[in-house]
């Protein structure tokens, strides 16, 4: 015969018995297994604070964009100051404009005349730049 059978409880006591033995059983559970649980959250909080959005790595990369956007401002503030002053001095300085007309643009001054020579072979400022990147031409 079934042991189950031979006593029959109410529905409702069957419930209450259930629910209280699956409540002992959980708090039983968890009480033998919190250190392992924290434990494991401690362990994902440390991934999460090494490898996350905000973590270290990702602060050390921000870190690194931020010195590289930094130095890329400096030099543009940099040329922007040279720049500046050529503009001064092209506003000012009757040489330097004189200078400009004169290479490119080939004006004269009146009674002057102006030769143009050809580049010399060997001239090491009429030469061609290459890259430097590029292989140096072999005879």
């Amino acid at each position: 015969m079934d042991r189950g059978m031979n006593k029959r409880q109410p529905s409702g006591e069957r419930t209450r018995d259930f629910s209280e033995s699956f409540a002992t059983q959980l708090r039983g559970f968890l009480r033998r297994n919190m250190t392992w649980f924290l434990v494991a959250g401690l362990v994902l909080l440390i991934i999460q604070d090494v490898f996350g959005t905000h973590g270290v790595l990702a602060m050390h990369h921000s870190e690194k964009q931020a010195a590289e956007l930094h130095n890329q401002i400096n030099q543009l503030d940099q040329e922007n100051r040279k720049l500046q002053d050529r503009v001064e001095r092209l506003k000012t300085d009757p040489a330097a404009i004189e200078k400009i007309a004169r290479e490119q643009m080939g004006l004269a001054r009146p009674g002057e005349m102006i030769f143009p020579l050809s580049p010399q072979p060997g001239d090491a400022q009429s030469a061609p730049a290459q890259p430097a990147d590029a292989p140096a031409k072999k005879p």
